[in-house]
């Protein structure tokens, strides 16, 4: 790591390179790819629960850390022929602030990924019910087929005589990955209240580890350091934890201000500053050099004749 750190954020050491070739100019910005997460929720005995998966530490993007099911949009996700129920597309347009065709993109991106990785399903034979069993050959068959891109959400879904639950999700956040980062998403995160009769599990080949968790117990993983996450998971997670049910939380959803966080980068002497607006917390001092090590001869670690 660049700079040692007290809890679990995830902080690349390369970053501080990236963020002084981004001031020099010498660095492009990638276009940042639209993205979606879910965070499934459900009430337990020892409070609301979020479902989490641990990324695995071979992963080049946030290898190691927790995070929620999700990923980036699929070029077939703004297909018109999708099953739709819920609040129309110019309402989620207008809410996620994007196009008719970027929003239903979105929307199909959160459901899409959830399936995908956690086995869970937001869609139903009508506008009001919702599958109530995703387990099987024959839905794994097709859940394959939509990882493996062979099958479109919108094929999926009329194979299946199915409609899409845009009522099921609320909009919590929207987080853009640094412009120093060379893997970069424009994610938006919503809340969701797992279906009854659904059950999750580990689908993602991304995954070697899934948990029920509160977000109180993972926010204080990670203030110890035993859980590593990326800042727009703990900011979430945080906000989460203020809610009392799940129900609460996606009551709460439509409130959310979804004006995206963006880290910035500046160059303070020889230090690099990173920080989040808004979220002070995540702030980082990153020096041009660690310190030179003290020796018996010098104890405050200057040269020596």
């Amino acid at each position: 790591m660049a700079n040692a750190r007290a809890n679990g954020q995830w902080y690349p050491p390369e970053w501080p390179d990236r963020i002084r070739a981004l001031a020099a100019g010498t660095l492009t910005p990638v276009t940042p790819r639209r993205a979606a997460t879910v965070m499934l929720l459900k009430d337990t005995g020892a409070g609301t629960a979020v479902h989490m998966l641990r990324r695995r530490t071979s992963m080049a993007f946030a290898g190691g850390a927790y995070a929620y099911p999700g990923g980036g949009v699929d070029p077939r996700d703004d297909d018109r022929a999708v099953g739709w129920a819920g609040p129309t597309r110019a309402w989620w347009a207008d809410r996620l602030g994007v196009d008719e065709a970027g929003a239903q993109a979105i929307v199909c991106a959160a459901v899409r990924e959830t399936y995908e990785e956690a086995g869970v399903l937001l869609a139903g034979p009508t506008a009001d019910s919702v599958v109530g069993d995703t387990t099987g050959a024959d839905w794994e068959a097709d859940r394959a087929a939509l990882v493996d891109r062979e099958l479109s959400f919108a094929e999926f879904l009329d194979r299946r005589g199915l409609v899409l639950r845009s009522d099921l999700l609320g909009a919590w956040a929207r987080w853009i990955t640094p412009e120093f980062e060379s893997r970069r998403y424009d994610t938006w995160f919503f809340v969701a209240v797992l279906p009854e009769g659904q059950r999750t599990r580990n689908a993602s080949t991304e995954a070697d580890r899934t948990v029920w968790i509160t977000p109180a117990e993972a926010t204080a993983g990670y203030d110890r350091g035993e859980l590593l996450m990326m800042p727009p998971t703990v900011a979430t997670l945080r906000a989460l934890a203020a809610c009392g049910t799940a129900a609460g939380a996606l009551a709460a959803a439509p409130d959310r201000d979804l004006y995206p966080v963006l880290a910035r980068a500046r160059l303070e002497g020889d230090e690099v500053v990173l920080s989040w607006p808004g979220h002070e917390e995540f702030t980082k001092h990153v020096p041009s050099a660690p310190p030179a090590p003290a020796t018996p001869s010098d104890p405050t670690g200057g040269a020596t004749a």
